[in-house]
């Protein structure tokens, strides 16, 4: 398992666009990818699961990724989340 924190800088947190597009990213890979806030977790691979995080500007989320591709897809979601988050 992999496994990455990270603090959201988006001013809008995560909202429908970014949701949408780390759900596209996610379904890519085979493995199980989960985002937590606060105890919560979800599936990435589940638009409203992500949008039900709400996740603002400055909280932090951890990702965590399980499977067969789970150090590409682990690193695949860390560059998306720095660049769009």
């Amino acid at each position: 398992m992999k496994e990455f924190k990270y603090t959201i800088t988006d001013s809008q947190g995560i909202h429908a666009r970014p949701a949408g597009l780390l759900v596209k990213e996610a379904a890519k890979f085979a493995s199980d990818i989960k985002i937590e806030k606060a105890g919560k977790a979800a599936d990435a691979k589940r638009i409203f699961g992500v949008m039900g995080l709400a996740a603002k500007q400055g909280e932090e989320v951890v990702i965590r990724v399980e499977g067969a591709d789970e150090a590409e897809a682990a690193a695949a979601m860390e560059t998306f989340f720095k660049e769009n988050l």
